[in-house]
């Protein structure tokens, strides 16, 4: 038999677990485009110009994606 506790605690658990891959969604975001910049940069022997440019569009994808998320699990 669960007391109210378990109980209060399960719901707060279903309320916040739509939110807990969010963070990683969004460091994992931004890490696939510097990585992308990174090689690019190797490949084409232009050092840093790719990497900020995926870096900042990693940035802005990412913020952008976790923002549509948080709106559409409201």
């Amino acid at each position: 038999m669960k007391s109210g506790t378990d109980k209060f605690g399960s719901k707060i658990l279903r309320d916040i677990g739509p939110y807990l891959n969010l963070g990683w969604q969004l460091v994992i975001t931004i890490l696939i485009f510097v990585l992308i910049g990174y090689f690019l940069d190797k490949w084409l022997k232009t050092e840093p110009v790719f990497l900020i440019i995926l870096s900042l569009l990693g940035c802005f994808v990412a913020m952008f994606d976790f923002i549509r998320s948080v709106l559409k699990k409201r």
